[in-house]
């Protein structure tokens, strides 16, 4: 999708990501996003509810453009944008989705954001509740930022983020 023709969300680190508050229900998540239809499935290994928002015209084989992720307790705890079909994300001015994950990370820092790496190579900003992950398109390979508060359900950000999103390439 073209930068232009997606959505601009704003990310406030721990609190929400465009409309999406973290702790808000899958009811108040599915209200907020009124012009995404929502697909709901249970993520047995994390125990917890796993809702992909998709736009209306794709194909049904085309992945969701916001996959959110809520616990019974704590509610919204993870919200993962696609690289191609979802919004654009913004924080402190530096544009998170779609782009060379080099780009991204060579911004993060210049901020002076304390950036570390997962096991898998992504960076991720522990503070901020972000995971820069990386999205194969084609023959690129693009951002597709994960935003997880922690809170009682891991440790570590790496240990927040659902399984399912570690299967994403």
């Amino acid at each position: 999708m073209a930068d232009a023709d997606r959505e601009r969300w704003t990310y406030v680190p721990l609190i929400s990501v465009g409309p999406l508050r973290f702790g808000m229900s899958p009811a108040e998540a599915a209200a907020a996003l009124e012009n995404l239809t929502a697909e709901l499935t249970e993520v047995r290994a994390d125990s917890a509810l796993k809702a992909e928002f998709r736009r209306p015209a794709p194909p049904p084989w085309f992945r969701g453009a916001v996959t959110a992720y809520f616990g019974t307790l704590e509610g919204l705890f993870c919200v993962v944008v696609d690289a191609q079909s979802g919004p654009q994300v913004v924080m402190d001015g530096i544009e998170l989705v779609g782009r060379a994950p080099s780009h991204v990370e060579a911004e993060l820092k210049a901020q002076d954001l304390a950036l570390r790496y997962q096991p898998e190579g992504d960076s991720e900003a522990e503070g901020l509740g972000l995971t820069m992950r990386a999205q194969r398109t084609g023959d690129v390979v693009l951002t597709r930022p994960v935003f997880a508060v922690m809170g009682d359900r891991a440790y570590t950000l790496w240990d927040a983020i659902p399984a399912d999103e570690l299967h994403v390439h």
